[in-house]
């Protein structure tokens, strides 16, 4: 039989069927995706809609009535000066510690990059501190705090330095909940920094020290490239972390003195759980969201922008 006749012959021939071979999209691929949609469903999308229908009402918690009220929950909010305080304070602390968690854990990567015992302890003892609680982390902190017979006080005394009142100082209260707050959780965007380090190839830098490129040179050209997109990753994950801020300034200082380290979320607390203002706390909730969506963006969009320029 000729080449050519072969090459008809197969043309002419159908292509084999396969039982049970399916071709385009299927509905029942939506099964394997169901548990996970129906859990985000009802403990996600379910309480923010929610969430934003109380926070236009009056809602009455204890005989369970509410009554539509548009946005005055929204206006009363933006005309409260402790809210409007407690936004401040939030955002003054996103700024203090975000920038200072990235050079730290950065900082912290990089030096214990290592193979060795005496990094793998350190490793140890930086990320440990952050699966304390909050309750320990701030009863270990406020006992550093103590004007009288604390560490810090204890320090300053053998330089002859008076005792610092941290926790009831107006400059100092939201400062120090943000030193304790670092110390607490500087483990986390170590680790997550030392992960994306373990993941650059050897040879890259082999290749800068056989151009006798330096460690700064190196750092610039290679390091920070490669792990562009975790430092965005650690970026975003602790700008909506700190603000959520909550249970060291509870814990600390109660919101003092005179309202300066009170965060959005104890006011929300306080709001909902304590004064019963469940509509008006529902729209600080709201605002708060809002809040943490824009930051988390403009972060983003300012990280590819640097990327791509």
């Amino acid at each position: 039989m000729s080449t050519q006749s072969l090459a008809s012959t197969a043309a002419a021939t159908p292509a084999p069927r396969y039982a049970g071979a399916s071709i385009g999209p299927s509905w029942r691929n939506l099964l394997f995706v169901l548990p996970f949609l129906a859990v985000y469903v009802v403990l996600l999308v379910y309480p923010l809609f929610r969430g934003i229908w109380i926070s236009l009402q009056e809602y009455d918690m204890f005989d369970q009535t509410a009554s539509f009220a548009g946005l005055a929950n929204f206006r009363r909010l933006f005309a409260d000066k402790v809210f409007l305080g407690t936004v401040s304070n939030t955002f003054v602390f996103v700024l203090m510690t975000v920038p200072v968690f990235v050079a730290i854990g950065l900082g912290l990567a990089l030096a214990l990059n290592r193979e060795s015992k005496g990094s793998a302890a350190l490793r140890a003892v930086f990320f440990g501190t952050s699966v304390l609680s909050v309750t320990i982390v701030t009863i270990i902190w406020k006992m550093m705090y103590l004007p009288d017979r604390g560490l810090i006080a204890g320090i300053l005394s053998i330089f002859g330095l008076p005792p610092i009142q941290f926790l009831t100082s107006q400059e100092l209260a939201l400062p120090a909940i943000a030193l304790c707050t670092l110390w607490w959780v500087i483990g986390l965007p170590m680790m997550l920094f030392l992960a994306a380090l373990q993941q650059i190839p050897g040879e890259l830098y082999e290749a800068a020290a056989l151009d006798n490129a330096g460690r700064w040179r190196s750092f610039w050209s290679i390091t920070l490239p490669s792990i562009r997109r975790s430092v965005v990753v650690v970026a975003i994950y602790e700008i909506v972390a700190q603000f959520q801020l909550f249970g060291q300034a509870q814990l600390l200082t109660r919101g003092g003195p005179n309202n300066a380290s009170r965060p959005i979320v104890q006011f929300i607390y306080e709001e909902g759980f304590q004064r019963w203002n469940v509509g008006y706390a529902a729209a600080a909730s709201e605002v708060l969201f809002l809040l943490m969506a824009i930051a988390a963006i403009l972060q983003y969009v300012a990280a590819r922008r640097r990327a791509e320029g």
